[in-house]
C-alpha cells in the first residue's frame, strides 16, 4: 500500500466495526481516520460524556453539537484542505477536532468541520482534476472528483444552516495557505456582499488571530466562503495563514493566536475581542479581477515575487492575445498570482488600499 507522508492512499470500510472500536479510531488522530476509512452509509453517531455529540456525516466531514446547548449558540463552519496541499489548516483543525473528541475541549455551539479534498492530500497535490474552489455554485455541475465532491460539501453545508435557529450567528472560516510567500503573512478575502455593511466585529476577531490585513471582494466568485455567505448570510472568509508546506513542516508556534482564539470561540459564548479602532490592520479594496482568456497569458514579474507586492501606475503586469494588464494606481498591489491556472479562471487580483 502506497503512503505519502504516512497516510495511506487506499481505504477500508469502516462499517462492520463495533461502536466501541469506531470511535477509538477515530480519537487516535481523525485525518488518519479519514484519510483511511470510508463508509457507504455515513451518519454514525456518538454522544460523549461531556454531553457533546458527534455525527460522521461524510468522509473527512463531522459535525459536533451540545446537547444542552443555550439560545445563544453559533452554527460554525470550520473547513480546511479544499486545496490538498495547504496542510496548516488541515493540521489546525485536525486538532480541534481531536481535542472536541478525546474530551479535552467542550463546545457551546454546533460546529461543522469539513477537510476538503481528501483525494488530494496523501500526495500534496492542490487537486486532481480541478480547482475546488471554483466549484461552489447551485448554477453549475461537474462530474470531476472536485466537482462530486463540492455537490456534497454544499448539500451538507445547506443541510447545517438550515437545522440553525434563526438568531444564531452563523459562521463559517475556511482556512488556506497561499502557494507563494506574501509580504502580509496572513490576510483573509471577504466576499462580496452585494450591499450589506461589513461586521467590524467579524474583523476585530480576524485580528485576534492574528489576521490582520482584509481584501474586500467586489464581485461574486464560486469560492467556498462566498457560497455560504451569499446563500446561508453567513459571516464568511477565506483564510490565508501563510505559505504551502509539506505535511509536518509547518511551524505551528505561527498559530497561537489563531488557535487560541479559535478555541475561544468553539469553548465559550462569546469572544472576547478588541474594538475594531483598536485593530491594526491592513484593508484592501480588490481593483482589478484578471482572468486567463488564452493560452499564452503571462506574468511580467519574477515568479518568486510575494503577494502584496505594489507596482507603480502604468506598470505592465500581465499580457495575452490582444490584451495587456497595467496597474491602474500607485501601489496597487498583485494577490494570488498564477499563470498555470485554467482558461477562463482568475489568475491574477489587483488591489488598492481602503479605509473602511
Amino acid at each position: 500500500m502506497d503512503v505519502v507522508n504516512g497516510m495511506q492512499l487506499a481505504k477500508k470500510s469502516y462499517e462492520n466495526y463495533s461502536h466501541e472500536n469506531l470511535l477509538s479510531v477515530i480519537q487516535s488522530d481523525f485525518l488518519q481516520f479519514s484519510l483511511q476509512y470510508t463508509s457507504e452509509n455515513h451518519g454514525a453517531e456518538f454522544t460523549f460524556d461531556n454531553g457533546i455529540s458527534m455525527c460522521l456525516l461524510a468522509d473527512g466531514i463531522v459535525a459536533f453539537n451540545h446537547n444542552n446547548k443555550s439560545p445563544t449558540s453559533k452554527s460554525i463552519v470550520l473547513s480546511c484542505g479544499i486545496h490538498g496541499n495547504e496542510t496548516a489548516p488541515i493540521e489546525i483543525c485536525n486538532q480541534l477536532v481531536n481535542d472536541l473528541v478525546n474530551q479535552k475541549i467542550n463546545t457551546d455551539h454546533r460546529v461543522l468541520f469539513i477537510f476538503g479534498n481528501l483525494d488530494s492530500m496523501p500526495s500534496a497535490q492542490r487537486f486532481i482534476e480541478e480547482n475546488l474552489n471554483r466549484l461552489f455554485s447551485k448554477e453549475q455541475s461537474s462530474s470531476s472528483i472536485e466537482g462530486l465532491r463540492a455537490a456534497k460539501i454544499m448539500r451538507i453545508v445547506d443541510d447545517f444552516f438550515s437545522a440553525a435557529s434563526e438568531t444564531a450567528d452563523r459562521i463559517h472560516y475556511d482556512l488556506h495557505t497561499a502557494i507563494r510567500p506574501s509580504k502580509n503573512e496572513k490576510f483573509a478575502v471577504y466576499p462580496f456582499l452585494h450591499g450589506k455593511p461589513y461586521s467590524k466585529q467579524q474583523l476585530a476577531f480576524l485580528s485576534a488571530c492574528d489576521v490582520n490585513t482584509i481584501l474586500l471582494s467586489q464581485s461574486p466568485t464560486t469560492t467556498f466562503s462566498y457560497y455560504s455567505s451569499l446563500n446561508h448570510n453567513a459571516h464568511a472568509f477565506t483564510v490565508e495563514l501563510g505559505t504551502v508546506m509539506p505535511f509536518g513542516q509547518n511551524d505551528m508556534s505561527k498559530f497561537t493566536a489563531l488557535m487560541a482564539t479559535l478555541t475561544e470561540l468553539l469553548t465559550k459564548a462569546g469572544v472576547n475581542v478588541p474594538d475594531f479602532g483598536q485593530c491594526n490592520m491592513d484593508i484592501y479594496n480588490v481593483n482589478q479581477v484578471i482572468n486567463k482568456h488564452h493560452s499564452d497569458f503571462a506574468l511580467h514579474f519574477d515568479d518568486n515575487i510575494a503577494n502584496f507586492e505594489t507596482f507603480s501606475k502604468g506598470a505592465l503586469i500581465a499580457s495575452e492575445t490582444g490584451c495587456e494588464y497595467r496597474a491602474q494606481h500607485d501601489g496597487e498591489a498583485i494577490v494570488f498570482p498564477n499563470a498555470n491556472v485554467a482558461i477562463g479562471q482568475r489568475a491574477l487580483l489587483t488591489v488598492i488600499p481602503y479605509a473602511l
